[in-house]
């Protein structure tokens, strides 16, 4: 499936992948926080997707123009 297709699911709440990732276990989910500490301020946080690694850890995920455009969506089950 696309991306576009993708991010409907991702607003769903599932998790989705790209075949063509090299990284076994990877996948991008949506994260919603209540907001994160700084200097004694809790500042809050908006949705955003995140990829978990291939090495289990959680970031921020910035989309390139290959993972775009890419038709090798799936839906991680």
């Amino acid at each position: 499936m696309d991306f576009g297709r993708a991010l409907k699911f991702i607003r769903g709440g599932a998790a989705v992948r790209r075949a063509g990732w090299n990284g076994k276990g990877m996948f991008l989910v949506i994260i919603e926080a209540d907001g994160y500490k700084v200097f004694g301020s809790v500042y809050p946080l908006l949705p955003f997707i995140a990829m978990k690694t291939a090495d289990g850890m959680m970031v921020p995920w910035l989309a390139s123009q290959s993972d775009l455009l890419a038709e090798d969506w799936e839906v991680v089950l």
